[in-house]
C-alpha cells in the first residue's frame, strides 16, 4: 500500500488556522471546520501520512492573514510554525524543498504553457501550482488528496492508480 500524501488547500488551511471570516470552507454538504480538519490530520498522522504546504496556499494564506481583522500576529505565528515545520521536514511535514524543482524555469515555462486553459476553466494560477504539486507526489507513487474546500480544485486531484501487479514465482 502507498504511503499518503494530504495537500492543504488555502481555504482549508485558513480554516484549519480560525482565520476570522474563513472558519469554514466548502459546501454545505461537505463543509469543513476547524475541528474536521484537526481530527483528520491528527488520524492522518498517526497512520504515517504526510503532509504538504504548497507555496501558494503558504502565500495566499499569509495574504489573508495580513488583511484579516483578527490578532493577526498570533495567526501569523501559527502559520510561521507550520512553514518552519516544513521547512525542516519535521514529521508529518514533507520538505518544502521537495517542490523546488516545480519553481525551476523549465516547469513554469510548462506552467506559462498551460496555465491559460485552466484558467479559461477557472482555475486559479495559485490552484494550477497545487494542482502540479498533487501530480508531483503522485506520480512518486504516493496516493495523494487535495484538503480543499473548492469543488473545481478538488476535481484536478490525481486519480488514485491501481497497484502494480507482482509476479508469483
Amino acid at each position: 500500500m502507498s504511503k499518503r500524501v494530504f495537500i492543504l488547500d488555502t481555504s482549508v488551511l485558513c480554516c484549519w488556522l480560525k482565520i476570522p471570516g474563513k472558519e469554514t470552507a466548502g459546501p454545505v454538504t461537505d463543509r469543513w471546520t476547524h475541528e474536521r480538519i484537526d481530527q483528520l490530520l491528527e488520524t492522518e498522522r498517526q497512520a504515517g501520512s504526510i503532509f504538504v504546504l504548497p507555496l501558494a496556499a503558504l502565500i495566499e494564506t499569509g495574504n489573508h492573514i495580513a488583511q484579516s481583522s483578527g490578532d493577526r500576529f498570533k495567526l501569523a505565528h501559527s502559520l510561521v510554525d507550520h512553514l518552519r515545520s516544513a521547512a525542516e521536514a519535521t514529521s508529518p511535514w514533507a520538505a518544502f524543498t521537495d517542490q523546488g524543482r516545480l519553481w525551476e524555469s523549465e516547469s513554469l515555462l510548462t506552467l506559462a504553457a498551460v496555465w491559460p486553459e485552466l484558467a479559461a476553466q477557472k482555475l486559479t494560477i495559485g490552484d494550477a501550482t497545487i494542482k502540479y504539486v498533487a501530480e508531483h507526489y503522485a506520480l512518486a507513487g504516493f496516493h495523494v488528496e487535495i484538503l480543499t474546500g473548492d469543488a473545481g480544485l478538488k476535481a484536478h486531484q490525481p486519480a488514485r492508480l491501481p497497484p502494480v501487479p507482482r509476479r508469483r514465482r
